[in-house]
Formats: structure tokens, sequence, C-alpha cells
């Protein structure tokens, strides 16, 4: 299976966000990436979409359902949420969502901040095995993986999907 080119799909991806805006009537969002790969993501739609809000980044470490599991990792980033969250509409960008747990960690943490108008997500790629009922509102592009297949994003230079086999 050819991985798609991560260029034409950040290209793909904010023309279909710049629709669903222009449907939803909605000025001056503010944009939220989740690291790492969301919020190299984000940087490329925040330019390409010309955002007067500054990006903010999250990074859902302590949010996550598994971090009893898994503990700390060694590259936890602060959040860094530059604007208020309360009645603002917000564009969550996250890099390759499958079960949605990410997401759900993403929306909890922001709600820990203040309560937004509405959270618009968008996904560079959706590998559709969800253990929640939560669906993207914008895709790159939708890859139907086997259970051995994951897709992970490489970066933050040069970005590029790779298709990696597990046991």
């Amino acid at each position: 299976m050819p991985t798609p080119d991560v260029g034409s799909l950040i290209t793909q991806m904010s023309q279909k966000l710049q629709q669903f805006l222009a449907a939803k009537q909605i000025a001056n969002p503010a944009m939220i990436g989740i690291h790492t790969g969301g919020a190299w993501i984000a940087k490329e739609l925040h330019h390409a979409l010309s955002l007067s809000q500054p990006l903010g980044l999250l990074d859902i470490t302590f949010y996550r359902d598994d971090f009893t599991e898994k503990g700390l990792h060694p590259a936890v980033k602060a959040s860094d949420l530059p604007f208020s969250t309360d009645g603002q509409h917000i564009i969550l960008i996250d890099d390759v969502m499958s079960s949605g747990r990410t997401i759900r960690a993403a929306l909890n943490e922001i709600f820990d901040y203040g309560r937004p108008a509405s959270v618009i997500l968008a996904t560079l790629v959706d590998v559709p095995c969800r253990h929640l009922p939560i669906q993207p509102d914008v895709i790159g592009e939708r890859l139907d993986l086997t259970p051995q297949q994951r897709v992970k994003l490489r970066g933050p230079d040069n970005l590029r999907l790779e298709i990696i086999q597990v046991d």
C-alpha cells in the first residue's frame, strides 16, 4: 500500500477546513495541535489558513486513560494555550486517529481550561478502529490497515507517513 503524500493531504485538509468553517459561519477560530504529530500538522494548517489567533499546543500525557500503566514518558511537553478557550471555536488537530482515546484525553484537557463554543476535529489520517464514539469532521485520508499495521508520522522536518508492521 503506497503511503499518501503529507503535503497534499495538508492542502486538502486546509481546503476542507475552509469549507467547513464557511458552512458553519465560524470566523476567527483558534487551533490546537496535539503533541507531537498533531502539533506538526497544526503548524502547517495554521499557516495555510492564515489564522489570526496564535497556535495552541496540547500534551495529553497526564490525561491518558493508560497513564498509570505506561507512566511518565520522557518527552512530556508543556501544554500551551495562548488564548481563552471559553466561548472559542477550536480546531483540534491530530496526526492519526484510530481508537478515539487520544481525542477523549485532549477534550478533557481543553475543558479543564474552559468551555469552548465548539470543537472541530481534524486528523491527517483516519484509521477506523474506534473504541469510543468519536469521529473527525475533516480527514486528510482514511486508511484501512490490517491489525498488524500501524501508521506513523515522521518529522518535524520533511513530514512523511510510514506504514509499519507490528507483532
